[in-house]
């Protein structure tokens, strides 16, 4: 299912903030975006994207020994990958409960692992001080993307590597952020998290820094009993899913329930006694100048 990779020529147009992000107040967002995947279990589910870090971590070529940061870590999937590989991993997030769950992984794994709170827009490390830096669904969700892809950047050497793998707004994490939207809207004038999913956007947030940049279209397979079995995990545990019915009243509750599930149906490939729904990723690598 995966399309042939694509080079990305880097450009030196992208920096420039959009007209509505000045207006943006990124402070609250920030807080409840915290409030919000702090809440739920997202480990429960987000193990299930384990194969995401690992294709990852290949895609960037991740070396024994190396220096790797993870950035918005989650529960760590990219951080078991490298660290599997014998590199030096510091995984980070700023949310301490999702730490706590990938140092629990780590442990498990007995793998070595260093944890710390930091927020992607603004990360407590020097200059180049990285050879390589991952996120998998994480730093894609900043609400300021360039200063996200500054840090991203600004932390890794001369040479060294991004990779990055971001929802798609065509695949069905984004049919599924539409859907959302038109029961709870996002703030104003916020971009939303699926360009980091779009070649261009990638470009304009990497290009002038780097040298190379390289995209792929992948899938990762959501495997589920039933169009209801999977509500029923995204309600309980995944964060923003949480949030959403909680804000709505029992009829809004019920209308969303039944559009998610004929979404479900309708991207549904495995057939009427399972459920198999290809959610498309770009996969990137920037190498940067």
């Amino acid at each position: 299912m995966n399309l042939e990779p694509s080079v990305c020529t880097p450009t030196a147009s992208g920096r420039a903030p959009s007209p509505g992000q000045a207006r943006v107040d990124f402070g609250a967002i920030k807080q409840r975006q915290h409030a919000t995947w702090a809440s739920g279990d997202y480990a429960i589910l987000g193990t299930t994207l384990q194969i995401v870090g690992e294709h990852l971590a290949e895609a960037v070529d991740l070396r024994a020994g190396e220096q790797v940061l993870d950035v918005a870590a989650g529960n760590g999937n990219a951080t078991l990958a490298a660290a599997r590989r014998f590199a030096h991993v510091t995984s980070t997030d700023y949310v301490a409960g999702l730490l706590e769950n990938g140092a629990e992984r780590a442990r498990a794994n007995r793998l070595t692992v260093n944890f710390q709170e930091a927020d992607a827009e603004d990360l407590p490390f020097a200059d180049g001080t990285f050879d390589v830096a991952l996120s998998t669904f994480g730093v894609m969700f900043t609400p300021d993307q360039q200063a996200a892809a500054r840090e991203l950047t600004r932390v890794v050497r001369s040479d060294g590597r991004i990779g990055l793998a971001n929802w798609t707004p065509e695949g069905f994490i984004g049919d599924l952020f539409r859907l959302i939207a038109a029961y709870v809207p996002p703030p104003a004038g916020l971009q939303s998290p699926m360009l980091w999913g779009t070649e261009p956007r990638i470009v304009e947030l990497f290009g002038p820094d780097s040298r190379d940049i390289r995209c792929e279209r992948r899938h990762f397979n959501f495997r589920y009993q039933s169009p209801a079995h999977w509500i029923e995990v995204f309600r309980n545990f995944y964060g923003p899913t949480c949030k959403v019915y909680s804000a709505l009243d029992p009829d809004r509750q019920a209308s969303l329930t039944r559009d998610i599930s004929a979404l479900l149906e309708r991207r549904n490939v495995g057939g009427a006694h399972s459920l198999v729904v290809p959610g498309e990723y770009l996969e990137v690598v920037v190498t940067r100048k």
